[in-house]
């Protein structure tokens, strides 16, 4: 009895130690695959680029650890990954705003995350103008992870299994705010989505085609909406007022710029992954794209600083509506939202 007893015990620790190292390694890189940033055929060239945060397999590792890590939060229940989900194109479905530590509920959409290398300026207000900052936000927000950077790196030096992952990445146990924002790099910045069916049939890949519905809603696009959502990032940038209010009750891009004509402006969204990012604008107030559609056929309000091309709204009929929604489905990159490599586990 006391044989079996002690049989059970050891199979029981044995199955518990391999939990644990299969923890330990949910955020490794598999030994075949080297992580790259790669520019898509369709793509121009980047604006981060790796020669001073050189992109290696245990960088990339460390990234994803931190950006999945609720631990490094005030109350320790809330990661990057918490407002960026992957199956949401690393958006936050189905929450208006981001909801941070304590339930605490941000003003703002928490918008998706790829294709940052090619960004100039981060958040909806063009606030940060640098990749490897832009996470410092999140970690000191009264509203989001309510931390410093010194509480942070207290943490990550006296916890487990850090230290060696710092070690791994950088060569060094001394870990300081850099290496951990070049960490944070190394992962957001890898997270290229280029490989939707619209891409594919850009570059000629895999015989692919638009459906007649689709072509007839590329065309309306271009004609009616690429002057501020341009190819092939499906957007320009800018920062404009869409008439969403006569009177905006968030000031926008003028809280970083002071400038009056900048109350209300929000920089327009990638439509890229839009199928899959609700719910839209800087506030998220429509949950549908036929939401979004209907507010620039009928709902665009006269704000003083209203952008120009808005002035007559953009009028569509109901299947103009269709085919635009069935082209916007074609900039999903499914590859993107399904890869592993980017998952917490």
């Amino acid at each position: 009895m006391l044989k079996k007893t002690y049989i059970i015990a050891v199979l029981c620790l044995c199955i518990a130690m391999m939990y644990a190292c299969s923890k330990n390694q949910d955020n490794e890189v598999p030994a075949d695959v080297n992580i790259a940033f790669r520019v898509p055929a369709n793509f121009p060239a980047p604006a981060y680029h790796f020669e001073d945060n050189k992109l290696t397999n245990a960088g990339f590792a460390l990234g994803k650890k931190l950006f999945y890590d609720a631990r490094l939060s005030a109350d320790k229940s809330v990661s990057c990954g918490s407002c960026h989900q992957q199956f949401a194109a690393f958006a936050n479905l189905d929450h208006k705003v981001s909801h941070g530590v304590e339930n605490c509920q941000g003003k703002r959409n928490a918008p998706p995350l790829f294709n940052l290398a090619w960004q100039k300026a981060f958040f909806w207000d063009g606030g940060v103008k640098n990749l490897e900052t832009s996470p410092l936000n999140a970690f000191t927000d009264t509203c989001e992870m309510r931390t410093d950077i010194a509480t942070v790196i207290a943490f990550l030096k006296q916890t487990a299994p850090y230290p060696e992952l710092f070690q791994k990445a950088f060569g060094t146990t001394d870990i300081n705010s850099q290496l951990i924002l070049k960490s944070l790099a190394q992962f957001t910045g890898v997270l290229v989505s280029g490989n939707s069916k619209y891409d594919q049939v850009v570059r000629k890949e895999n015989s692919a085609a638009f459906t007649s519905t689709e072509l007839a809603g590329y065309n309306l696009f271009k004609d009616k909406c690429a002057s501020c959502h341009t190819e092939p990032f499906f957007t320009d940038f800018s920062y404009r007022s869409n008439g969403l209010d006569v009177q905006s009750a968030d000031e926008g891009r003028s809280h970083i710029t002071g400038v009056a004509t900048d109350f209300g402006k929000f920089r327009v969204p990638t439509l890229r992954n839009i199928e899959y990012t609700s719910p839209y604008m800087h506030d998220g107030r429509f949950y549908s794209l036929d939401e979004v559609l209907e507010h620039y056929n009928s709902g665009v309000k006269p704000a003083s600083n209203l952008d120009p091309l808005l002035k007559n709204g953009i009028p569509l009929n109901t299947l103009e509506k269709e085919q635009i929604k069935a082209f916007l489905k074609t900039l999903t990159d499914h590859e993107f939202i399904k890869n592993t490599l980017y998952s917490e586990s």
